[in-house]
């Protein structure tokens, strides 16, 4: 086993998004894990529990011999026959468990004895973990951010998309950022996140110096929460702001979470559920803001959403959600926008529409 290859070079395998091969049992992989991870666990979550018993009750020895016995025999050859699998899959991966410890070193020997020679990671998922913690707080001092920011609707997150030298920080969470920006797909754990920002932050370091542009966020994306070292430098961060005029806006907001997001839930739960659950969650969503609205005018904006959603879902039609937004937007997100921009400690670099902000950062920032 000692003759078995070992990296240590944590960067260079998240740099190119190494497949890895996650060993740790499903309760581990989802507590928190990377984004090119496959779970494939030696050992189940009652199986990893009953060694652990064993371990403290009678020692090491005692916990490998019944580690041995839960694994044997056709279950063995079934999890190896995996491992093989994705080790033909993906001849540049890795393999890992929490600490590089046995159950790693395990795995790798069944597999050199089926002839497969494959890499493990020196530490395990908690040094990986460790080092990309320790990453993110390097790259946060080297990092020159600015912020793109707008009122709601701008189409902040398109200016984004739009940028080679820019980070989508609601892609990572899986979210758009707002009460009505839940997604199908549900959101990583707050370690996910994390894990995966600090891969997207050395990544894009390494190709290069300049200007990072994140789009102005507050403290919460949805459920996963950022950084408060990152939170605290993007308040003090110049600024683009993007400025758009109301019907604009509305027609942003009206294509983004009824026309986009509408299909989106269609594509994931299907033609009949997926309607009903898109209107749930926007409905759900004007709800988690009922006391900030005032109880009358929530009934009236969650009123004209439904009659909306009615029409939309007997017609196809879809522009009786433009004054249920255009309220919202004034009424609500607009305010709420002003007192959170006057909050903010950077310089407004540049103010004009999506398309001129876009420009103005392609020529004058050496991204």
């Amino acid at each position: 086993m000692a003759d078995l290859p070992v990296s240590e070079d944590y960067r260079s395998l998240f740099l190119v998004n190494t497949p890895l091969l996650d060993l740790r049992s499903p309760g581990e992989f989802a507590h928190g894990a990377f984004p090119s991870a496959a779970s494939l666990p030696l050992m189940t979550d009652d199986e990893r529990a009953e060694v652990g018993t064993c371990y403290k009750q009678r020692g090491q020895a005692a916990a490998i011999e019944l580690g041995h016995r839960l694994v044997a025999g056709s279950e063995r050859e079934r999890r190896t026959a995996a491992w093989v699998e994705f080790a033909k899959q993906n001849p540049q991966g890795y393999l890992y468990c929490w600490r590089g410890g046995l159950r790693s070193q395990t795995v790798q020997q069944w597999l050199a004895d089926e002839g497969v020679i494959y890499p493990r990671i020196v530490g395990g998922y908690k040094a990986l973990r460790r080092f990309l913690l320790e990453e993110l707080e390097r790259s946060l001092q080297q990092a020159q951010l600015l912020l793109v920011s707008g009122r709601t609707g701008t189409g902040k997150t398109r200016v984004i998309h739009a940028l080679e030298a820019a980070l989508d920080l609601e892609g990572l969470a899986r979210h758009r950022g707002s009460s009505f920006g839940h997604l199908p797909d549900p959101q990583p754990s707050q370690i996910d996140f994390e894990n995966a920002l600090s891969i997207a932050f050395l990544q894009r370091l390494a190709r290069g110096s300049g200007p990072l542009l994140l789009e102005d966020e507050g403290r919460l994306i949805g459920r996963v929460a950022l950084p408060e070292n990152l939170r605290q430098l993007m308040q003090a961060a110049p600024m683009l702001v993007v400025e758009e005029p109301l019907d604009e806006r509305v027609a942003v907001i009206l294509d983004d979470y009824i026309e986009d997001l509408g299909q989106r839930y269609s594509a994931r739960y299907g033609v009949v559920e997926g309607p009903r659950m898109h209107r749930t969650r926007l409905l759900e969503g004007l709800d988690g803001i009922r006391k900030r609205l005032g109880g009358a005018r929530h009934q009236a904006l969650r009123e004209a959403m439904e009659r909306a959603f009615t029409l939309q879902h007997t017609t196809g039609v879809t522009d009786a959600h433009r004054a249920w937004i255009r309220e919202l937007l004034e009424l609500y997100y607009d305010p709420m926008y002003s007192y959170q921009l006057a909050q903010r400690d950077g310089k407004v670099l540049f103010q004009g529409t999506r398309e001129e902000v876009i420009d103005y950062a392609r020529s004058q920032l050496p991204c």
